[in-house]
Formats: C-alpha cells, sequence, structure tokens
C-alpha cells in the first residue's frame, strides 16, 4: 500500500503532462495561426491598394463632384494631375490609405478565417468547405468588424484625397483640423453606408472567391489553384461585391467629404434624393462605377491572391511543404 501511495501522484503526472503539453501545443499553433492571418492580409491589402491608388484617388474625385463621368473625363483629370502636381501626386492619401488599409485588410482576412472555424463549428462542418449561407455571413461579419474598427482613417483619407496638400499637411493634421473645426462625430460621419455597404461587399466578395476555389477543386481534381486562377477568381469577386454596394460607396463619400466640399447631407436617404435630383440616377448614384470595374477586381484580385500565397509560403516555412490553404 505504502508503494501505491507514493507512486500515485507520480502515475497521475504522467497522465497529466501529456494532455498539458498538448493544450499548449494546439494554443500555439492557434495564436500562429492568428498571426500568420494578420500578416497575410496587411501585405495584401498595402499591395493591392498601392496598386491602384491612382484610378482609386480618381474615382473619389467624381464620385464627390457633380462633374460627368467618362473614360476620357477620368483621363483628363490624371492627366492634369499629374502635370499640376507631379507624378507621386497621384498617390496622394495613399500614406493615409496604408495607415487604414494594413490594419483593416489584416483584421477583416484574420476575422474571416476565424468567423468560418466558428461558423464551422456551429454547423458541423469542421475542416470542410462551408455551404453558401455561412459562406456569406463569415464575409460580411469579417467586413463589418474591420470597418468599425478602422472608420475614423477611412475618413482621413477620403479628406486627403479630394483636397490640395496645402489644406492638410499630414495624417495627424487631418485628425487635428476635423476634430477642431467639425467636432469628433465626424470622423465617423458616413458610418452608416459604410457599413451597409460593407455587408453585401465583404459577403459577396468572400462568398464568390470561396466558391469559385471550392468549384474549381471538385471539377479539376486539384487541391489548389494556380496563382493566375486565382487572380482570376479574385477578380470576379471584386466584379460581383463592388457592384452590389456600390451606390452606398458613392453616398459615404459624399458624406464624409460635406465638410470640405460646402455641402450638407444630414442622412442616407436624404444624401441620395439630392444626388438622384442633380445628376440622375445612374450617372449619380453609379457615377465611376466603369472605372471600378477595372480598378476593383484588380485590387481584389491581388489581395486574395496575395493572401492565400503569404499564407502558403508562412506555413511552408512554418511547418516545410506538404500544407497548403
Amino acid at each position: 500500500m505504502g508503494n501505491g501511495v507514493r507512486e500515485g501522484p507520480v502515475e497521475f503526472q504522467r497522465d497529466v503532462e501529456p494532455v498539458t503539453a498538448r493544450i499548449l501545443a494546439e494554443d500555439n499553433q492557434e495564436k500562429k495561426k492568428v498571426l500568420n492571418s494578420l500578416m497575410s492580409g496587411a501585405l495584401a491589402g498595402a499591395v493591392a491598394k498601392t496598386a491602384v491608388a491612382p484610378l482609386d484617388r480618381t474615382k473619389i474625385m467624381f464620385q464627390v463632384s457633380s462633374k460627368r463621368f467618362s473614360a476620357k473625363e477620368a483621363y483628363r483629370l490624371i492627366y492634369h494631375t499629374y502635370l499640376n502636381e507631379g507624378f507621386w501626386s497621384l498617390w496622394r492619401g495613399n500614406s493615409a490609405t496604408m495607415v487604414r488599409v494594413i490594419p483593416y485588410a489584416a483584421i477583416q482576412f484574420c476575422a474571416h478565417e476565424e468567423y468560418k472555424q466558428i461558423l464551422g463549428n456551429y454547423y458541423g462542418f469542421q475542416g470542410k468547405a462551408l455551404t453558401p449561407f455561412p459562406r456569406f455571413i463569415a464575409g460580411s461579419l469579417a467586413g463589418t468588424t474591420a470597418a468599425m474598427v478602422t472608420y475614423p482613417l477611412d475618413m482621413v483619407r477620403a479628406r486627403m484625397a479630394v483636397t490640395p496638400k496645402e489644406m492638410y499637411s499630414s495624417i495627424v493634421h487631418v485628425f487635428i483640423r476635423i476634430s477642431r473645426e467639425e467636432g469628433l462625430k465626424t470622423l465617423y460621419r458616413g458610418f452608416t453606408p459604410t457599413i451597409l455597404g460593407v455587408i453585401p461587399y465583404a459577403g459577396l466578395s468572400f462568398f464568390t472567391y470561396e466558391t469559385l476555389k471550392k468549384v474549381h477543386a471538385e471539377h479539376s481534381g486539384k487541391a489548389q489553384p494556380s496563382p493566375p486562377e486565382r487572380l482570376l477568381f479574385g477578380a470576379c469577386a471584386g466584379l460581383i461585391g463592388q457592384s452590389a454596394s456600390y451606390p452606398l460607396d458613392v453616398v459615404r463619400r459624399r458624406m464624409q467629404t460635406a465638410g470640405v466640399l460646402g455641402h450638407t447631407y444630414s442622412s442616407i436617404l436624404l444624401t441620395m434624393q439630392e444626388i438622384v435630383r442633380e445628376e440622375g440616377l445612374i450617372r449619380g448614384l453609379y457615377k465611376g462605377l466603369s472605372m471600378n470595374w477595372v480598378k476593383g477586381p484588380i485590387a481584389v484580385g491581388i489581395s486574395f491572391t496575395t493572401f492565400d500565397l503569404t499564407q502558403i509560403l508562412l506555413r511552408k516555412l512554418q511547418h516545410g511543404p506538404g500544407l497548403e490553404r
């Protein structure tokens, strides 16, 4: 009996040690997964937005004015900006974009991975692709989460894009002037149409991309699409997502820049009514959409592809070849 008493705690410790080690290993693995998603998302957002920054700035300048949009006018605006302000002026506001888009994309992609896992566990799809509705919900929740956290930075970026550099010298200067002259609440002007627009945009973008990857795997027999195929799937996702939410994007930009452009927009509906009354339904609420059909698919395609390939690279570096998304 004496021996049994002495050996009992030792045997218990032997049983507990593997369990503790497994829990610690799983916890460490989860932390690595989250960190990988954050890093991959941040890089994806930075690369994609920088690539299309001149087109993005041009689109915003048309969205916030009553000037009629056409490809010829867009080219003329880009060319005149280049002549009058220099080549790098085409990227004006991109520093503010980076300050916003890096945390936004990091949070969005990381949140999407987490929401997929949560919904997968809830619906019983652990380790398998989600069905269409949870796939859409995961994307919408990811976009909403990222937008809520980073919205003031989007506001600042819009202001910098439509004003001369003499008005705002830096990102910090924009924050200071808005807070002092218009009040802190202004930093969240246009927040409601942003969230209403993000739900279909992020939901449809992630849904389309994930669905195309799933269909590709089923029909090609290949576990992973090639980089050009990823770019194509991302482009389709961007085209569908941005087209569905575009009018709310126009409304958001009008509300964000109202303080510097001499307008007052009190609500989403009143803003829409004023735009339609002054410029028409298509020419007003869909102004610049054709440019978005060029810019959006390129940006989203680059973003999704960069995220996936960075994830694969990081996992290979950590675990060796054989682990792919």
